[in-house]
């Protein structure tokens, strides 16, 4: 009979169905990563959030190269969740309702191709749900959603210093948030049925 030190008992007691996770990944441009990265940090089951760049064909690139233009890739968040608390088709409903759906040239104050939004699917799975949920936000606007939807791709993370940049930089953050007219312009798409935080 094998017996187990107090440690080692605690330790399985610990990682046992309570503490249980079904850990899965999403990828979203939104805009700003800043912004998506504090708005998806305040939602039930999200574990995770890291800014950085996809899409593209330059491999680690700078923020710098990707505000430039010409890589191919968009600013994103990739989201670590918990599929047990909330799944992906709630996570991309949310997406669609923090950004401006309608906008192809960017979004609010920062324009450029980096700007779009996007949903990077990690797998057939996501890319039919984000599809089957930008559908029914389409006929409840009444109008097309932009959001491209693509197969996932490279991830790579931006620099250290755009991480949790809306915690680190928290008045700079507010004041950009403002001044770029984000939420503003959200609740005009969306009205009552932006996903405010």
């Amino acid at each position: 009979m094998i017996r187990l030190s107090l440690a080692a008992a605690a330790l399985l007691t610990l990682t046992g169905p309570a503490m249980a996770q079904d850990r899965q990944e999403a990828v979203f441009a939104g805009g700003c990563f800043w912004c998506v990265e504090s708005d998806f940090d305040k939602l039930d089951g999200v574990l995770e959030t890291t800014s950085g760049f996809a899409g593209g064909t330059v491999e680690n690139p700078s923020y710098r190269e990707v505000t430039a233009g010409g890589t191919g890739h968009r600013e994103v968040v990739q989201i670590v969740y918990d599929a047990d608390i909330v799944d992906y088709a709630t996570l991309t409903e949310y997406l669609l309702r923090t950004v401006d759906v309608l906008d192809d040239g960017g979004q609010f104050c920062d324009r450029g191709y980096g700007y779009t939004t996007g949903i990077y699917a990690q797998n057939e799975d996501q890319l039919e749900i984000a599809r089957q949920v930008s559908a029914t936000l389409s006929e409840e606007l009444g109008q097309q959603i932009v959001t491209e939807i693509v197969d996932g791709g490279t991830f790579y993370p931006a620099e250290d210093y755009h991480q949790d940049y809306y915690e680190k930089n928290p008045l700079r953050y507010r004041f950009y948030r403002a001044r770029c007219g984000r939420d503003a312009r959200v609740e005009q798409v969306w009205g009552e049925h932006a996903a405010f935080n």
